[in-house]
């Protein structure tokens, strides 16, 4: 298996609108982490009818909130 692309060339590649497996599989995580996303408001989908699509900008957005956010502390071994 070769390097992991960028998410930019993975996504350029792709369609404008993404079902929640593909997003998954963008994102490398569960399709049903990506519905609880949804659901919480973390990722905004659209509605065409009764399908639910993901727009590629918003998995980018997503992602940059994530990196935007500062990490956590990890706690040190001698709090214990």
């Amino acid at each position: 298996m070769g390097d992991p692309q960028p998410l930019r060339d993975v996504m350029a590649a792709d369609r404008l609108l993404l079902t929640a497996e593909e997003a998954a599989n963008v994102l490398r995580i569960g399709r049903t982490t990506v519905y609880a996303l949804m659901k919480s408001g973390d990722l905004r989908p659209v509605h065409i009818g009764r399908s639910c699509r993901i727009p590629q900008a918003e998995v980018e957005r997503y992602v940059h909130r994530l990196q935007a956010l500062p990490s956590r502390p990890q706690p040190s071994p001698d709090a214990a």
